[in-house]
Formats: structure tokens, C-alpha cells, sequence
């Protein structure tokens, strides 16, 4: 694959970014705030513009209540999604970081520190060295694979990995590029296929789910 095609198909891969609305994150802020309210000020206005889909206000509420809440996993959840709602990924992924040491079976801190990373490795519009993109995809791919340990039924973990995978061959198999591997982009793309299949497996009929095997299988046969 040309380097040119290259940011033709990472261009638009930005917007990839999860339906899953807030979810967990509400899930918490919600269990929380009828509970047991927090004490700190700057979480409870966190949950409650959490809640409220003001995610930019969140972060900035929950930071305020940082290093004081840095040991609590769930405030630190919420941190970390908001900063990736608002597009701050990198700090989304120190907040997801500090979950998954705080608690080691958090599935969705790292989805979401997955995703992160998956982001960032793909963008165009930045200074970022094919051998970063690589490691970052890797990442990517190791934490969508922890995800999978922890909860195996739940389809979107293998077909964020297998786009992680797919990501990967793309940059493995550009030609032109510093860790350019023809083997290793096939390798890359058999691996998306069989995430990719896992999910119409789990989830029968998803023609978004067919056309993405396609898409790899020509792009793997395609490698010069």
C-alpha cells in the first residue's frame, strides 16, 4: 500500500469513535449521588454535569478534585471519560491508567484507554513517528485483549481489536514507510479478519461487520 493511500484511510477514522453513550460512567455518578454523595464539591458537580452530557464541565470539575480523589477508581473513571469526550485524549489516557492500577479488572477503563490510543495512533494532523503510531496501536490492542479476559461476551472488544488490527496492517503494509513488513501486515489483517468474524459470529447480519472483513481481505491481498 502507497504512502499516499495512507491518510485516505486513516483520515476519517476520528470520527470512529463509540456510540456507547454514558453508560458506565452515568451508571456510577447515578449509584453514587443516591447512595452515598460524595463529600468533595467538585465530584458531585462532576457527576451532575457527567449526567447532564457536559463533558467538557466534567473534566474540569473533576480535576479540581484531583490529587484528592486520585486513589478513588470511579472518580478517576469519570475523569478519564470525559477528557476523551472532549477529544483529550492523552489525558484520558493517564486517567484510564490510573483506574486499571487502582483496579486491575475495570473493563471499560481499558476499552476506553484503547480506544485512546487507537485515536491518537491513527491521526493525521500530528507529529507522530511510525514506530509511536506502532506502539500505540499495540497498546491499543493489548488493552482491547485484557477487555476480552475479563468480559469474552461482549462483541465491541473484538471489533475495536480488530480494527486496531486492521490500523495496523495499514501502517505495517505502507510502503515507503520506516516499519513497513509485508509478513507482519498480513499477519495484522488475518487477525482483524478473525476479530471481525468473532463479531458476526456473536452478532449475525451486521453488514458494517461484512463490508470491514472485505475491506481487509482486499487490502491484505492488495500488499506489494
Amino acid at each position: 500500500m502507497k504512502r499516499n493511500k495512507l491518510n485516505n484511510f486513516f483520515s476519517g477514522l476520528n470520527r470512529v469513535v463509540s456510540g456507547a453513550a454514558l453508560c458506565f460512567a452515568v451508571l456510577v455518578a447515578q449509584a453514587q449521588t443516591t447512595e452515598t454523595a460524595p463529600s468533595n464539591p467538585n465530584v458531585r458537580l462532576g457527576q451532575k454535569a457527567l449526567i447532564d452530557g457536559d463533558f467538557k464541565a466534567a473534566a474540569s470539575h473533576l480535576q479540581k478534585a484531583m490529587p484528592a480523589e486520585s486513589g478513588d477508581p470511579d472518580v478517576m473513571y469519570m475523569l478519564g471519560y470525559s477528557q476523551y469526550q472532549i477529544g483529550d485524549y492523552r489525558k484520558a489516557l493517564e486517567s484510564f491508567g490510573k483506574v486499571v492500577q487502582l483496579r486491575p479488572d475495570h473493563e471499560s477503563a481499558y476499552y476506553y484507554r484503547g480506544k485512546a490510543n487507537n485515536i491518537l495512533a491513527v491521526q493525521i494532523d500530528t507529529k507522530i513517528s511510525s514506530s509511536n503510531r506502532e506502539k500505540m496501536l499495540n497498546a491499543a490492542i493489548a488493552d482491547y485483549t485484557k477487555a476480552i479476559e475479563l468480559n469474552a461476551a461482549d462483541a465491541k472488544y473484538y471489533q475495536n481489536r480488530g480494527i486496531a488490527y486492521r490500523d495496523l496492517g495499514i501502517l505495517r503494509g505502507t510502503s515507503g514507510m520506516a516499519n513497513y513488513d509485508k509478513d507482519k501486515a498480513i499477519d495484522a489483517y488475518d487477525k482483524s479478519i478473525a476479530d471481525f468474524e468473532q463479531v458476526l459470529s456473536m452478532t449475525p447480519g451486521k453488514k458494517d461487520i461484512q463490508t470491514e472483513i472485505k475491506k481487509a481481505k482486499v487490502y491484505r491481498d492488495n500488499l506489494k
